[in-house]
């Protein structure tokens, strides 16, 4: 079965790569009447098997071969899915045009006008979006509790879906920990997707952990595990948050300063598992809140917020990048209660808030959304 899904996914890139050379080919024509379609083509499905290559991330390849594999994968992934949009939308608007009868649709110079066009907005919206997915904007919520403690004064910054290993995500790092610095945090917590799948793709492993080891939080940085914090190198992705003095909760609790019961879940659907853990129901955590204390809960993936009752009085969540490029991000919203932001179902329901992350999976890039880092305040 997986590979008939996959020579079926083979062909449908192969078919749309085709359909962006040809598109292309028509506004070379009109400059060079007698340019071949292969010299479009060949170089177009290049990149796409580059792409597939870099994905892949496969082992056996020199490391020098690799890296240039995975930027390739990175920006033309991007690339791709601007291409193919903006040339459906010439298509589309040309197909307008046409009904209306306007003759000068077939010439060349309008085909010309129509691929350049294509090929400068696919380019400028690829630029934008990787300046974009640079900026870190700062988010701020306010969230009432019922509490027998004062945690007014708890300063509290979430981030999530880091994704270290992807292009460029190392170079950002120190970036990142300044912001959170910034913010002086009493608490710090990253809501999954500290990792990119594989521990094996981190260029300068010891570099990152000095550089994660700087977070200055009074009561620590707290982490749970996302979908892509497993697989083969679990072992190696927990040894690296230890030394980064991160504190990894696995579907179990901690209390903060007695003030403050904080949950880390194993999420639901990892890629590859983590090894013997297992994610368990929520009440076999064995939670005691005698004191009646604030709950917040970090589960990665906000698709499972409704295994949280009363009980829990926060939940932050990542993972949904609220789509990270357009037009992803109108499928998020249609997929999840909430993608983005703060959610809450009804007065007995858990207060949920989704960041979009401080980092990006794939594609450096962000279109339509923002990278944020986000400052909690209980009241």
């Amino acid at each position: 079965m997986f590979i008939v899904i996959a020579i079926i996914m083979l062909l449908m890139l192969g078919l749309l790569t085709y359909y962006i050379a040809n598109k292309l080919h028509g506004g070379i024509k009109a400059v060079l009447p007698k340019a071949p379609l292969w010299a479009v083509l060949v170089p177009l499905l290049l990149l796409t098997v580059c792409t597939l290559l870099g994905f892949m991330r496969i082992t056996a390849f020199p490391t020098v071969v690799k890296g240039v594999l995975e930027v390739i994968s990175a920006y033309w992934m991007g690339a791709f899915v601007y291409l193919l949009l903006f040339c459906i939308l010439a298509d589309i608007v040309a197909l307008i045009l046409k009904l209306f009868k306007l003759p000068f649709v077939k010439n060349a110079l309008f085909k010309g006008i129509s691929a350049a066009l294509v090929l400068v907005l696919a380019i400028t919206t690829v630029v934008c979006g990787i300046c974009n997915a640079r900026d870190i904007d700062h988010i701020s919520y306010e969230i009432k509790v019922d509490s027998v403690t004062d945690v007014s004064d708890l300063n509290i910054a979430l981030i999530s879906d880091v994704h270290l290993g992807a292009v460029g995500s190392e170079s950002r790092l120190a970036e990142i920990v300044d912001e959170i610095n910034s913010l002086n945090p009493d608490l710090v917590l990253i809501a999954g997707d500290f990792f990119d799948t594989t521990y094996s793709a981190i260029k300068n492993p010891q570099k990152a952990i000095k550089t994660i080891s700087r977070i200055e939080a009074t009561f620590g940085t707290y982490a749970c595990l996302g979908n892509h914090d497993a697989g083969e190198t679990f072992n190696q992705m927990q040894n690296f948050l230890k030394q980064s003095n991160v504190i990894l909760l696995n579907d179990s609790y901690t209390v903060i300063d007695n003030r403050l019961i904080l949950v880390g879940r194993l999420d639901a659907h990892s890629i590859g598992g983590y090894g013997d853990l297992k994610r368990k129901p929520f009440a076999e955590i064995g939670l005691k809140n005698d004191e009646n204390l604030p709950v917040i809960v970090m589960e990665h993936n906000p698709q499972n917020i409704g295994e949280y009752n009363s009980d829990v009085d926060l939940i932050v969540c990542g993972h949904t990048h609220k789509g990270q490029i357009f037009p992803a991000n109108i499928i998020t919203s249609l997929v999840y209660d909430v993608d983005h932001g703060y959610y809450r179902k009804n007065p007995q329901s858990p207060q949920v808030i989704v960041t979009s992350g401080v980092g990006y999976w794939g594609m450096p890039m962000r279109v339509g959304t923002n990278s944020e880092i986000v400052s909690i305040k209980l009241i």
